[in-house]
């Protein structure tokens, strides 16, 4: 019988369901050398925030920048947002001047890896206008720790 543990999770807060294991290597922002553009370019929406530079995001900045996006685009019927990436890495810290030893330090926050030029969010239906979606994304991008460009099909 496997077991699933689950973090601190708020209900505003992006996070998983179920994790297998309460704690996870920190692991390195992945950089592609090898060609691979997977998520570099818009496949559901019209209009697109893509990040500039590798980058570790928590829950908390995504959950930011959804929120504003939707505020943003909440008055034009029938429009979407689209998250490309997840926050499903736990992230633990131990307390500072702690001594060498005494295990892992404790779960703080969740956090996804994000390669360069890569897709964050979409945004589109409804017939959208550029400038709606460019002022929308452009006050995600202002609760990002990272530079982003906007992009459209």
């Amino acid at each position: 019988p496997t077991t699933f543990f689950l973090q601190r999770r708020y209900r505003a807060e992006f996070a998983p369901r179920r994790t297998k294991y309460r704690k996870a290597h920190k692991g390195r922002v992945p950089v592609r050398i090898g060609g691979s553009t997977k998520g570099n370019t818009i496949a559901f929406g019209s209009f697109g925030l893509r990040v500039k530079d590798g980058v570790r995001l928590s829950s908390a900045q995504l959950t930011a920048a959804h929120t504003v996006i939707k505020r943003k685009i909440k008055v034009i019927k029938g429009s979407q947002v689209w998250m490309r990436v997840f926050p499903d890495i736990p992230v633990t810290s131990k307390g500072n001047e702690t001594r060498m030893g005494k295990g892992k330090g404790s779960f703080e926050y969740y956090a996804c890896r994000v390669p360069m030029n890569k897709i964050l969010f979409e945004i589109g239906g409804g017939n959208i206008r550029r400038e709606v979606a460019k002022e929308a994304l452009r006050l995600a991008s202002d609760r990002l720790p990272v530079k982003t460009e906007f992009v459209d099909k």
